[in-house]
């Protein structure tokens, strides 16, 4: 079955050179009016789009540092994410990964869901995904 399927004039995609390339059919963000909407950032360094070695404290900060290159790359920031969404490998990484989120967001507080996941894109332990406001 063939479509073509091109992307709505109110919708622009984001591609942001600072954070991991798409590694499938999405767009690292899209924008729409004044949300932008991250696509879920896994713990691959962006110069050799390897995942980052040493367990979950690693994979969550560099996953977090990808998730701030789009934010900011798309003219947005930290302060001003609505939503987060954080997949775990295992729940009983969730009080770890809870202090790094907790010190990365610092006095910022989004709304945020944490749900374990059979299985995440190239076994990674962590991938989180936020919907962001782009007014200043």
């Amino acid at each position: 079955m063939s479509s073509i399927v091109t992307t709505h004039p109110s919708l622009t995609p984001v591609s942001i050179e600072a954070a991991p390339a798409a590694i499938g059919p999405y767009s690292q963000a899209i924008k729409a009016g004044d949300l932008l909407f991250v696509s879920g950032c896994i713990p691959l360094v962006p110069s050799t789009m390897q995942i980052v070695d040493g367990g979950i404290v690693p994979q969550t900060e560099q996953a977090l540092d990808n998730l701030r290159a789009v934010v900011e790359g798309s003219g947005s920031s930290i302060g001003r994410v609505v939503k987060t969404t954080v997949f775990l490998k295992d729940m009983n990484d969730f009080a770890t990964v809870n202090g790094i989120y907790a010190k990365f967001f610092g006095d910022h507080k989004p709304a945020r869901s944490a749900v374990e996941v059979a299985r995440l894109p190239k076994d990674v332990l962590f991938e989180i995904e936020c919907i962001a406001s782009l007014k200043n």
